[in-house]
């Protein structure tokens, strides 16, 4: 059984990147817009600001604890004209009230450094080059640490939100899996589950996965981070239980969180090389950096 450590991997990235920032012609440069007074909120902005700053990229926050969609609308229409800006993130989730897809929607697809851009999400639908989104990146990632050649395994994701479970799923089939989709609705959600060569959990409930879910030899990517009434973290995967039977498990913490916002980091790098040359963010690669 192999541990797949997002912690040491993000780590590694983050360090390729940095070398990558000091030849590029200028600093990256992030903008991140908090909206609202939630403490989880702060202090992610806060893991990006450090985990950028380690980079090389330039961050820009915008701190509104009192705003309004039309103000956000302004802000980023702003933002979008800004030659110097390479991406704009937007921290989830909104105060209540504003429109989160109105306000997604109106970044430029080019700085959608999160990937969640209608547009974007088309793209990655149709096999064009976009930004994607970054936990299901990270986890690709992850999955590519266990197993290079993907062709022919079987893929459950369990979860059909646009940030994780959909992504997931196209990315999968980009890698030539036979993707299953599950979700509340599924019948036999644990007899599917035991069919995967590779199965995503994001669900949000804490050890929803149990072992006799996982079929033997498993590649199991656990995006779930929950606290429990002790104060721990725990994922979607029972890990004591499930890990043994594995061949490779990611763990709760240090595993898919630390990816997501390394992730985060090469989207905005790779926008700005696509700035600097004219071209689309999809279609940059890291080597050419």
């Amino acid at each position: 059984m192999n541990v797949l450590n997002g912690f040491e991997l993000a780590k590694q990235c983050r360090a390729e990147l940095a070398e990558k920032v000091k030849k590029m012609p200028r600093a990256p440069k992030l903008a991140v817009i908090l909206a609202g007074d939630d403490p989880a909120s702060a202090v992610y902005v806060r893991n990006k600001e450090k985990a950028a700053a380690e980079v090389g990229i330039e961050s820009l926050v915008v701190r509104l604890e009192k705003t309004t969609r039309d103000e956000l609308l302004r802000l980023i229409g702003k933002l979008n004209g800004d030659d110097g800006v390479d991406g704009i993130l937007v921290q989830l989730p909104l105060p209540a009230g504003i429109d989160e897809n109105a306000v997604l929607q109106a970044i430029d697809p080019a700085k959608d450094v999160d990937g969640f851009h209608p547009l974007n999400l088309g793209r990655l639908m149709i096999g064009e080059p976009a930004p994607v989104a970054c936990t299901p990146k990270g986890c690709m990632k992850l999955i590519h640490q266990a197993r290079r050649d993907l062709t022919g395994l079987n893929a459950v994701v369990v979860g059909r939100s646009v940030i994780v479970g959909k992504p997931m799923a196209q990315l999968l089939l980009r890698e030539n899996c036979t993707v299953t989709t599950a979700h509340s609705k599924t019948r036999d959600l644990a007899g599917l589950c035991k069919t995967a060569d590779i199965l995503v959990a994001a669900v949000g409930k804490p050890r929803f996965v149990q072992a006799d879910w996982v079929k033997d030899g498993a590649i199991v990517i656990d995006v779930g981070i929950n606290r429990l009434p002790d104060g721990k973290l725990c994922g979607d995967v029972d890990f004591d239980a499930c890990a043994p039977k594995c061949q490779a498990i990611t763990p709760v913490p240090k595993g898919v969180g630390p990816m997501t916002i390394a992730m985060l980091l090469e989207n905005t790098v790779e926008a700005c090389e696509a700035a600097l040359t004219g071209r689309n963010i999809g279609d940059i690669t890291l080597e050419e950096v």
